[in-house]
């Protein structure tokens, strides 16, 4: 049974793509902290219209139960593009900064390398927010030289784009390995007048340096993020179409930065919709998905473009403030909402469209994890995982392939919060681990009859709670979620697995 689930996992010859929907483009377009409650197809009762992204359901297939690696950013960026949990990892809990090492160590095999090595151009345009080395120390800064450790070294040809998150700084916009303009001026969050608890990232800023502010080119501003991205992303595939009709495809990630922090539509969205700046915001998000799809079908590509929608983690906090302001339910009809262990932490939209091949209008309701792209991508074009890689990445091609064959259980999902809280999902059970806290006990729920997770059964199913323990234990500590794969955790066992037998 294990030797079959490694062969369907890594594809091998039981599905082959139709003729002329071979090596398909890929255009993953990633957004930041977006709820699974903020899609209109999702939530009937969403107090805006996400039409763009409906469509993408009406075209091809809605992934009703996927979910992120992590229920914040850097950690969940890692799982994406590695295949493999940022837990096992020297990253435990919580997100990297601007600048550090970056968290994909040099040689390990991203989505981008693989499809490289495949025959794609790829390229990044948007938030890396995995670690950059920039030249110099802060306040001490030679930006004539280089950006080292960053997408251009993890297998993309292009990058245009911002290091992280607003609120690290470092603030300027990237193109390959140079700041267009440096980052040689200085700021701090400024208030934002037309959003819950937020804060914006606008001139003025200051030419002398204070501890207490951070690095800014003088012609960032926070409001121009989606359209420049949209903008670069759009001019990249134009100058990649005729490649792509010739027979070499491309793969475009565009990680952008709504829904998250500073909320900030522009004034040709204000008014629009009844969720304020929020909803406002993301109905531009939505406006550029639409600009990208209809980039697509002026060059005659989208036919045999594989085009994913899907976002980073749960919705902020400031979710809360909306079902009491506005009764609009970012998490959707989940518990909670970014940072938490619970379905509203990690469950989200995910949509994938690719006319070639995918049903209009279908769905899936089984587990699936953003790890699992990597072996997606191997079987869909036919090859082999290099070893050592893509540690806890389970193919998903066979939601649309229709094989026939009688297709196995997904392995668990591992499920891992901010605070570094562990649950494990296998079909319709989820066991939720306690950790240091004391507060946060173990519970197990059956997500089939309570989606909302508002009854614990475990003590009503032992037998359960024993069986997936032991599965969480196996998948921790083996250092893979595939079988057969030769791989180890970058650390020892750390104290935040307080549930592991000593």
């Amino acid at each position: 049974m294990r030797a079959l689930l490694l062969f369907l996992t890594l594809g091998g010859s039981l599905w082959t793509s139709a003729p002329g929907a071979s090596r398909p483009n890929i255009l993953l377009v990633y957004t930041d902290d977006q709820g699974y409650g903020d899609v209109s197809c999702l939530n009937p009762a969403a107090k805006f219209k996400t039409p763009h992204q409906d469509r993408l359901a009406r075209e091809g297939i809605t992934f009703t139960d996927a979910h992120c690696s992590d229920t914040v950013c850097t950690p969940s960026r890692y799982g994406l593009l590695t295949g493999r949990y940022s837990w096992r990892t020297t990253l435990k809990r919580g997100v990297y900064g601007a600048e550090r090492p970056c968290l994909i160590a040099d040689g390990r095999t991203t989505l981008a390398s693989f499809l490289r090595t495949n025959g794609y151009h790829t390229a990044m345009v948007g938030k890396w927010h995995l670690g950059m080395d920039f030249p110099g120390t802060i306040g001490k800064r030679d930006w004539r030289k280089p950006v080292r450790d960053m997408p251009l070294d993890k297998g993309f040809d292009y990058f245009w784009g911002i290091p992280a998150s607003m609120n690290y700084g470092v603030l300027a916009w990237f193109e390959g390995r140079f700041a267009k303009v440096p980052p040689t001026q200085w700021t701090k969050k400024k208030p934002n007048q037309i959003a819950i608890s937020d804060y914006r990232i606008k001139p003025p800023y200051e030419k002398k340096q204070r501890p207490d502010l951070m690095e800014v080119a003088p012609d960032f501003v926070d409001s121009e993020c989606l359209a420049r991205f949209t903008d670069q992303a759009i001019k990249w595939i134009e100058e990649k179409s005729e490649d792509a009709r010739q027979g070499k495809p491309f793969f475009l990630y565009l990680p952008f930065t709504s829904p998250h922090k500073p909320v900030i539509p522009n004034d040709q969205f204000r008014g629009r919709g009844k969720a304020g700046a929020y909803g406002e915001f993301m109905i531009e998000t939505d406006w550029h998905l639409g600009r990208l799809l209809a980039l697509l079908d002026r060059e005659k590509l989208a036919d045999n473009t594989i085009v994913i929608f899907t976002a980073d983690n749960g919705p902020e906090t400031t979710w809360r403030q909306r079902i009491d302001k506005y009764g609009h339910h970012s998490p959707g009809p989940y518990r909670e909402g970014k940072r938490s262990i619970y379905e509203g932490g990690h469950r989200v939209p995910f949509f994938l469209r690719w006319p070639a091949r995918v049903k209009p209008g279908s769905s899936w309701d089984k587990p699936i994890c953003q790890t699992d792209l990597l072996a997606t991508f191997a079987a869909i074009l036919g090859k082999p995982l290099p070893e050592r890689s893509g540690e806890d990445s389970i193919s998903f091609h066979w939601a649309w392939s229709g094989t026939g064959m009688t297709r196995p259980p997904r392995p668990p999902v591992i499920h891992h919060a901010a605070n570094g809280r562990f649950a494990i999902r296998s079909e319709h059970w989820k066991l939720v681990m306690e950790s240091t806290s004391r507060r946060e006990k173990r519970e197990l729920y059956n997500l089939r009859a309570d989606p909302g997770e508002r009854h614990n059964v475990l003590a009503r199913h032992p037998d359960v709670e024993r069986k997936l323990f032991a599965q969480l234990i196996d998948i921790v500590t083996s250092g893979s979620t595939r079988p057969a794969v030769e791989s180890t955790n970058d650390t020892p066992p750390w104290e935040g697995l307080v549930w592991l037998p000593k």
